[in-house]
């Protein structure tokens, strides 16, 4: 469940609540009980936390690198693009 920040109009206190996208906003103030709170909007906490996000999670063996080894192959080729000196990176 997410969180949502409130502030007060009336006596400006700031707090934040768990709740699930479907529940109605709150609207009384739990500090001076005035149905004054506003929704405010803030950035998400979201974090990929961990080893393995996409670049290895559903891959095994020599394809765990793919990336890395069409680079290598590129460069050693002398093929164009990047890393072949054909673009006049060097």
């Amino acid at each position: 469940m997410p969180f949502y920040e409130y502030r007060c109009g009336a006596c400006k206190h700031e707090f934040e609540t768990m709740q699930k996208m479907s529940d109605a906003p709150l609207q009384n103030c739990p500090e001076c009980g005035e149905p004054e709170l506003v929704k405010l909007v803030s950035a998400a906490g979201f974090r990929l936390k961990g080893g393995g996000w996409y670049e290895t999670d559903f891959k095994s063996g020599k394809k765990k690198n793919l990336v890395e080894s069409s680079k290598d192959k590129s460069a050693a080729a002398g093929g164009g693009g990047c890393g072949g000196g054909k673009c006049g990176c060097g």
